[in-house]
């Protein structure tokens, strides 16, 4: 029971950095969409991206690498550490120092003539990330959670510190006369310039904390113990490439993509921005997926040698389709006064009506996270890799195809055709090799319902705002009275067993 609840206890402070971060990093969006242009939203979505793919490529798996060799018990974990350590960091310097010196290339390639200095930044700032993503693993490793999230908070606050001060205060006091324009070379015309150089200085002046918390290495490349870490790690970075094709890919390429004039007084960089502000309205069904993977991922194992498991993983299941499909109706009824609040400035206002659809999207992928439990409880991962190898297909062809014709919806299009896809394949298999009894018939009429009632509440619209808060909220109550009826009885259990 100490050991459950110490878990319980880490998995809540792990839990609390990685949502914090994230809530924090989409309040961030109220800064650039109210401070900053249109195109320099459509960069920051391109550019970030691009270190999403980037990212896995520096690691290509070696965390999880580490994990699985620093707790065998033929292999001593200090070793482990310094070998993987040394490795990542002599790629670093590799991969750093060739993507810093294809930096002007990768400028023209990617339409930013005479910025190769935002590359430059992209190579230190995955390359920081890189060196930090083993000594945070040794912390978590060394159940050492409170020094793990005191980093991630210390580098979360420094970023947001960082933005608001290069973003909203030297402007203003640059207009007000406190400093000189150009005081320390500050542009007035630069904008994502400003979010790569907090996120270069927050990751960079944490290195010596985590190092230090996470304990000395001794700098060695052992072959006995890197190649078999190597060869663990490689179908890793397949996989993270893959899976992270599914959710960056209509945000990299959508600028490039969509023609030119697509949208009028709109540059295809300044729809980019749209689109992108608007993804991140979705991210709050991301969030609460993700609390629920924390929450859910030990539960699944520690269940997974229970007799009646596979009832257990459908209420499971049942019981998330119904909270996620409130929520999803929730938010997208009141995306009429959330949009403004967070998109500050006029013109994102055109993107709001993909929101639903990436909401459903990111649902699915909660969904599809329930249904993988067969193939982690029965070692066929394999199954994961060409699974999320079939949707980043499905992404890439439906945003090359729709977003020319459909913009902003074919962009959106492709998150939810994706996870569509993923959870049918992982259902499929997963009832073929490992059956769990999930209510399929009354879950699918409950997505279908709450998608019809999202959009249908979306687009609701009366000449008064009061009166359109309550007529777009009252949708939620016919979902709630339908759920009260059919699930009376499960209801009815659950008070008793807290009674």
């Amino acid at each position: 029971m100490s050991n459950l609840k110490k878990l319980a206890g880490q998995t809540a402070i792990y839990g609390l950095s990685s949502i914090l971060g994230r809530s924090i990093n989409f309040l961030l969006i109220i800064v650039y969409t109210q401070y900053l242009s249109k195109e320099s939203l459509g960069s920051f979505t391109s550019i970030y991206a691009l270190i999403g793919f980037m990212n896995i490529v520096f690691t290509y798996g070696m965390e999880t690498s580490f994990f699985r060799f620093a707790t065998g018990k033929n292999l001593d974990s200090h070793r482990v550490y310094s070998n993987s350590q040394s490795l990542l960091i002599l790629s670093t310097l590799l991969l750093g120092s060739g993507l810093y010196l294809l930096a002007p290339f990768l400028a023209d390639w990617m339409d930013y003539h005479g910025q190769a200095y935002l590359f430059r930044w992209t190579a230190l700032i995955l390359s920081f990330d890189a060196i930090l993503a083993i000594p945070f693993a040794k912390l978590r490793l060394d159940n050492k959670a409170i020094s793990f999230a005191s980093a991630k908070l210390i580098n979360i606050f420094l970023n947001v510190a960082l933005n608001i001060v290069l973003i909203i205060l030297f402007p203003q006091w640059i207009e007000s006369g406190l400093i000189s324009d150009g005081f320390l070379g500050y542009r007035l015309d630069w904008g994502v310039e400003y979010i790569l150089l907090a996120n270069l200085f927050a990751n960079g002046l944490i290195i010596p904390f985590v190092w230090w918390k996470a304990g000395l290495f001794s700098f060695r490349l052992e072959k006995t113990i890197l190649q078999p870490m190597w060869t663990y790690a490689l179908p890793l970075l397949f996989m993270g490439l893959a899976g992270v094709t599914n959710e960056l890919v209509s945000r990299l390429l959508f600028e490039y993509i969509l023609p030119e004039n697509f949208y009028p007084g709109l540059s295809s960089r300044g729809a980019g921005g749209v689109f992108g502000a608007n993804f991140k309205l979705a991210i709050l069904m991301n969030l609460v997926i993700q609390a629920f993977k924390y929450a859910a991922e030990p539960f699944f194992f520690k269940e997974s040698e229970n007799k009646n498991s596979p009832v257990i993983y459908a209420k499971v299941m049942h019981a998330f389709i119904i909270f996620c499909s409130l929520l999803m109706i929730a938010i997208s009824v009141n995306l009429f006064w959330l949009g403004p609040m967070v998109l500050r400035s006029s013109g994102y206002e055109a993107g709001l009506f993909i929101v639903p659809i990436l909401l459903m999207g990111y649902l699915l992928l909660g969904i599809y996270f329930n249904l993988s439990i067969w193939f982690k409880v029965t070692d066929q991962t394999k199954y994961s890799f060409w699974i999320t190898l079939a949707g980043a297909l499905v992404s890439i062809l439906v945003v090359w195809i729709f977003v020319p014709i459909y913009g902003y919806m074919g962009g959106a299009m492709s998150t939810l055709l994706c996870y569509l896809l993923m959870c049918i394949l992982c259902f499929y298999f997963g009832q073929k090799y490992y059956p769990i009894p999930y209510q399929t018939g009354k879950g699918l009429f409950y997505l279908i319902l709450a998608f019809g009632l999202s959009y249908g509440g979306f687009y609701l619209s009366t000449d008064n705002s009061v009166l359109d808060f309550f007529i777009k909220n009252a949708l939620i109550i016919p979902f709630a009275v339908l759920i009260f009826i059919w699930e009376k009885e499960t209801l009815k259990n659950l008070v008793k067993r807290r009674g």
